[in-house]
């Protein structure tokens, strides 16, 4: 008896021992079902090996990293042609602005002379007011112009680095081929591919038909004293 069943035999509720009773039944049940669904896991197959992909055109690694170094220096391309055009737009109408500037200059010497002429006009001196703002805004636009420009000009700095690293992906390429040229060379034999024995899959006394039967390595050996 457990001491949950005790104290509820103690205040006198012997339905109460039922209700644990049936309780520690059901927390066994889900232990049970814990236990089996683990054991079950653990016996599922995990799958085959990872097979290496066909040798298809997709899935040539060469062909790939020329593809992307392709695409990456055409992209760039596009992106510092229109950041040359918006640097030229920023220009052009840096160039504006500063027409506008003069314009005003002229229009604030001459509502000063007016406003000294006429100091008791209050419109002289209003229309004064209002060109220095004016002149003093077109300035800053003037000056953060100036400044998109040469952010840009930075940027287009930076995009160089992609020939970098296109240069760097084509130097892995060439390192791959070189490396695959060695590794074929390495292997290269005497004997033509055709002339060798049959590769068997399966040892002797495995239940298949795939190994060199003992027919096979006399047939070769007699081409072999053939030649």
């Amino acid at each position: 008896m457990t001491q949950e069943e005790l104290d509820a035999l103690m205040a006198g509720g012997l339905d109460d021992i039922d209700n644990i009773d049936e309780t520690e039944d059901s927390k066994t049940e889900e232990k049970e079902e814990v236990k089996e669904e683990t054991k079950d896991n653990e016996n599922v197959d995990e799958g085959e090996p990872i097979t290496p992909p066909p040798a298809d055109s997709k899935n040539k690694v060469v062909a790939q990293l020329d593809e992307v170094t392709k695409e990456s220096e055409e992209k760039a391309v596009q992106i510092l042609e229109k950041m040359d055009e918006i640097s030229a737009t920023i220009s052009d109408t840096n160039e504006k602005i500063k027409k506008i500037i003069e314009f005003l200059t002229e229009e604030k010497a001459l509502f000063t002379k007016l406003h000294n002429m006429f100091p008791h006009i209050k419109k002289f001196e209003e229309e004064l007011q209002k060109t220095e703002e004016i002149i003093k805004i077109a300035e800053q636009i003037s000056k953060e112009n100036e400044s998109a420009e040469n952010e840009i000009f930075t940027v287009m700095d930076i995009m160089q680095y992609q020939d970098i690293h296109r240069q760097k992906i084509e130097r892995v390429i060439n390192i791959m081929r070189a490396l695959i040229k060695y590794m074929n060379r390495l292997f290269e034999g005497k004997i033509e591919d055709e002339a060798r024995v049959k590769s068997a899959k399966h040892l002797q006394g495995d239940e298949t038909e795939e190994v060199v039967s003992d027919e096979d390595i006399e047939k070769l050996l007699e081409k072999f004293g053939a030649k």
